[in-house]
């Protein structure tokens, strides 16, 4: 009797975790699109960007339970299709109600992703890791394997344009763009295919952390429920980023911080469940998964985000800034570089982590006071 009140208790807080918060985001923002609701007050304000956060965790969730079920390649794809379709509707949803028209939003939230994974995200992981247990191994080939396929395209969407002729300035002409985000597609589904099925085993940790870690799939209705609440979530994430855009861009001007700062707060909303996670595996002794999950969140933001912003951009006309400034590309190649030298070694301590931290707290520093 006591298990089976237990199970009912702990059924409704999943419940309440992940079904009650995308089904209220869709009537708030409902109501706010019938004006029946003032998106400038601070209580619709305060209410909305609770249940967006609350979204972004479910979809997740659900996008996990789902995966479990159709097994590998699959589940990664679809978790990373998921985040990215979050990532990308707050971009395109931040440019569209944008009262500056900016249209390089979609390089600072990318930039962000990248260094908020290779520096905090790594940085605390190694650091909580190296705390706990003085020092930790993983997979050199799988992790050096994440990272060269995160440098390519780093490179090659926030630094090459810069240096393209086709057109002047940080931009890549029309053809320039769908070459490189078909590319970026192509070299993400590589990257998926190896480290799901052709080379699995270089993801794994040599303990066979990853093997004990399997949970078991749902059921099919279990499977049809998270399906359905994906599309919710998603649905009321991209509607609340389109009512809180304009307040948040707002907030952001009157802080004095730069309009780019908006990127940061994108990506940190975007990538916050996973991190989660990632610290948590660190903790748990598990840096191989804690690896797995950061390169792997970075990998998707640039090689699924940018192909989908590129598109819309593309589609409506609108011109898309990816080239960094000078400040952007030395915080990304010393990050890079920095990245490599820890990847390369298949052991971390603490001093590893305090560094990737430092540099974390410099990204920081020049995105609030470039």
């Amino acid at each position: 009797m006591a298990s089976s009140s237990a199970a009912h208790g702990g059924g409704w807080k999943i419940w309440a975790r992940t079904v009650a918060p995308p089904v209220a985001a869709l009537v708030v923002a409902g109501l706010e699109h019938a004006h029946l609701l003032q998106a400038e007050s601070l209580a619709v304000v305060l209410v909305a960007a609770i249940l967006l956060l609350a979204s972004v965790f479910a979809a997740v969730h659900h996008a996990e339970m789902v995966a479990l079920k159709v097994g590998e390649p699959m589940g990664s794809i679809l978790l990373a299709l998921a985040v990215t379709a979050i990532e990308t509707a707050l971009i395109v949803a931040a440019m569209a109600s944008s009262a500056s028209g900016d249209n390089a939003l979609a390089r600072d939230t990318v930039f962000s992703a990248v260094s908020i994974v290779l520096n905090g995200v790594v940085g605390l992981c190694l650091l909580a890791g190296a705390a706990r247990y003085r020092e930790q191994g993983f997979n050199v080939q799988g992790a050096v394997s994440a990272l060269s396929v995160l440098a390519t395209l780093a490179i090659l969407t926030l630094i090459l344009p810069n240096f393209a002729v086709a057109r002047l300035g940080p931009q890549y002409s029309p053809t320039q763009l769908v070459f490189v985000g078909v590319l970026s597609l192509v070299l993400y589904g590589v990257f998926v295919f190896v480290q799901s099925v052709s080379h699995r085993d270089y993801f794994l940790a040599d303990n066979g952390d990853g093997e004990e870690t399997a949970r078991a799939p749902p059921s099919a209705g279990v499977t049809a429920l998270s399906a359905l609440m994906l599309v919710v979530s998603l649905a009321g994430v991209v509607l609340l980023a389109e009512t809180l855009s304009p307040t948040l861009e707002h907030a952001i001007r009157a802080a004095g911080l730069p309009v780019s700062f908006l990127g940061v707060v994108i990506a940190t909303l975007v990538l916050l469940p996973e991190s989660v996670a990632a610290i948590a595996a660190a903790r748990a002794d598990k840096l191989q998964t804690s690896l797995n999950l950061a390169l792997g969140s970075a990998i998707a933001s640039i090689g699924l985000t940018i192909p989908a912003v590129a598109a819309v951009s593309l589609y409506y006309g609108k011109e898309l800034t990816l080239g960094l400034d000078a400040e952007g590309m030395t915080l990304l190649m010393l990050t890079l570089f920095v990245s490599t030298l820890t990847l390369a070694t298949g052991r971390a301590t603490i001093l590893q982590g305090a560094v990737h931290l430092v540099l974390f707290g410099v990204f920081l520093l020049f995105s609030a006071v470039p």
